[in-house]
């Protein structure tokens, strides 16, 4: 039986013939160039030199990818940094309003705490009041504070802070009191040089940091830097409080009277709470309750409460 061939195909199994054995020779001299390489190292050096060769093409084909992922890291880690920041800015903005507040309280409570410490022994009671409003008139000098009739707050009361006399309660509401301060022009209260007991009256003159001592005569025994306490002379004001301390005196041959000006012992341009005192005035006293002069008594007639004999 004869077999057919077709053209062109009496090459063919020679030729696979052939590939057959290129390619078992070629794997035999790639597993002879392994086991060489494998025990003498000999293509180390060519290997190097083709991983060098091939390094930029790696980098060029992965660069890309890599600046895609840099991009969006760098975005990404900005983006971070700017949410951080924020939120660190509003933390240390409530850490500040925290801290101004602790500081505040702190402030408060010393301010109490020095009140409390000065509280007259003759008291019987206090009460804490805060200056709700100030008079800015210049020749009205007054507050109004929280404390009323409902508190037991009566009219000529006697009102202190920590470091002297205030002022005394004037006009009373249910749930206020109008306080004349010590500066007022209409205000005149009774005090004493600590040095030597002279007594005489301390007068308002509008200017919150001065008081004038007007009635003392051009040989009184006074100068600057006298203490001067309140005499609890008329029983409005308690006794050995202090008022003023003299800043300045100056006597002219040509007047009987020397011209005394003292500092008002009590921040009275900026205290921003004051103690109302109720204390019982001793019997022996016996004076008529018109010391303090109450909101329209002239200075005058605060010379009532001064005994004969005494200055002025």
């Amino acid at each position: 039986m004869a077999v057919l061939r077709e053209p062109g195909s009496r090459y063919a199994a020679p030729r696979a013939h052939t590939l057959g054995l290129r390619a078992i020779v070629l794997g035999l001299v790639a597993i002879g160039l392994m086991v060489v390489d494998h025990r003498e190292q000999h293509l180390r050096v060519l290997r190097e030199g083709l991983a060098a060769a091939a390094y930029p093409f790696q980098v060029l084909v992965h660069s890309p990818v890599a600046g895609w992922e840099w991009l969006t890291s760098n975005f990404a880690t900005r983006d971070a940094l700017l949410e951080q920041n924020a939120r660190l800015k509003a933390e240390q903005q409530r850490s500040d309003l925290r801290l101004l507040r602790l500081e505040a309280i702190e402030q408060e409570n010393l301010r109490l705490r020095r009140m409390l410490n000065a509280v007259p022994p003759a008291a019987d009671r206090v009460m804490l009041a805060r200056v709700l409003r100030v008079d800015l008139d210049p020749f009205r000098q007054r507050v109004i504070v929280d404390q009323g009739t409902r508190a037991g707050v009566s009219k000529a009361q006697p009102v202190i802070d920590a470091t002297g006399v205030f002022g005394q309660v004037t006009n009373v509401g249910p749930y206020s009191a109008e306080v004349i301060l010590l500066s007022d022009t209409a205000h005149a209260i009774p005090v004493q040089v600590s040095r030597n007991g002279l007594r005489t009256i301390a007068v308002g003159t509008g200017d919150p940091l001065r008081l004038s001592l007007p009635y003392l005569p051009r040989n009184a025994d006074v100068k600057p830097g006298d203490e001067l306490l309140s005499s609890g002379l008329g029983g409005i004001f308690p006794a050995g409080y202090p008022v003023a301390r003299v800043t300045k005196v100056e006597r002219d041959p040509s007047r009987p009277l020397a011209i005394v000006d003292a500092a008002p012992a009590a921040a009275l341009d900026r205290a921003n709470e004051v103690l109302l005192v109720w204390y019982s005035p001793p019997a022996a006293l016996g004076a008529p309750k018109a010391a303090a002069a109450p909101s329209g008594t002239t200075p005058a007639q605060a010379t009532a409460a001064i005994p004969p004999g005494a200055s002025p």
